[in-house]
């Protein structure tokens, strides 16, 4: 993977390899099994490249469900599940960023896995800032995520991360242009209901740092009176809303992005301005990169 070089401040960054990318956002209502997952999964994939989508995005643990006995889930059989995802990827000829459970040697992890069209899962982000579900089960990441999608720069956070703006800024500054955000939404129904209608400062994201953000989360009852707001969405470099799904059911949502319009221009003037702060941003910028490397999986890395 190659990433673009810090831009100069004295002219305009680099404009993107592709002008648009056609995204999908699978908003998902989780099923009581990894068998009934994965059917979920493949047919989304294939619908979603029957309408030309260049990428799918997936909820947080979409091949488990996020209210589930992480526990009784072997690397065996969760690898073995991937393994047959990414031939469904390859068939339909689509980038696919998956919500998933990882095991890395004995440690499970919360990941994002980045299937290119091929099939090969080439990308893994962790979810750093744990909830204490979360703690129950996973490790936490060690670095952000920065990976590409047909040439564009990309970066990623998972769910209760929307609240470390860091964890966007950061990976926008070192050359991301597109956010994806995987969600899978746990509250009472009476906290799920507050977060609908756009009420979740998704949009500051977007808007403050100039790029497009993409956010997939899972809908519908959970399971022990808990409950998922949906409310899955894409937004354009200017936090305008492209596409919003509602707050009750599985949805497929497809918009074709403006990449000429996503500048990170606010997240790269704040590289030099104020200048005291300048120094401190780019050894930041240089960790980011050198520390999203680890993300890159190796060939054999679903190896039975």
């Amino acid at each position: 993977m190659r990433l673009p070089r810090l831009p100069a401040m004295s002219r305009p960054p680099a404009p993107p390899v592709r002008t648009s990318l056609r995204i999908a956002v699978a908003q998902m209502r989780f099923q009581p099994t990894l068998d009934e997952n994965q059917r979920q999964i493949e047919a989304t994939i294939r619908r979603a490249a029957r309408l030309g989508a260049d990428v799918v995005l997936f909820p947080e643990c979409a091949t488990t469900g996020y209210n589930c006995d992480f526990q009784s889930i072997t690397r065996a059989r969760l690898h073995g599940m991937l393994r047959e995802l990414g031939s469904a990827t390859a068939e339909a000829h689509v980038h696919v960023l998956l919500g998933t459970p990882w095991f890395a040697g004995r440690k499970p992890f919360n990941s994002l896995v980045h299937f290119n069209r091929k099939g090969q899962a080439v990308y893994r982000y962790d979810k750093c800032h744990l909830t204490a579900r979360d703690r129950a089960t996973f490790s936490p990441g060690r670095h952000l995520a920065l990976f590409d999608i047909d040439g564009i720069p990309s970066t990623a956070l998972i769910c209760h991360e929307r609240r470390y703006p860091e964890l966007v800024r950061l990976p926008v500054m070192a050359g991301a242009r597109i956010i994806f955000h995987p969600n899978a939404g746990l509250d009472p129904l009476s906290v799920s209901r507050r977060k609908r209608g756009g009420r979740d400062g998704i949009a500051a994201r977007a808007f403050e740092n100039a790029v497009p953000y993409v956010f997939a989360n899972s809908v519908g009852p959970q399971g022990d009176g808990l409950w998922s707001a949906g409310d899955s969405k894409i937004l354009a470099a200017d936090a305008s809303v492209l596409r919003l799904a509602g707050n009750s059911r599985a949805e497929l949502l497809v918009s074709d992005i403006d990449l000429t319009h996503a500048t990170a221009v606010y997240a790269l003037e704040g590289i030099t301005t104020p200048r005291f702060l300048a120094p401190l941003w780019r050894e930041m910028i240089r960790r980011v990169r050198r520390e999203a490397r680890r993300g890159r999986l190796p060939a054999d890395c679903l190896a039975a």
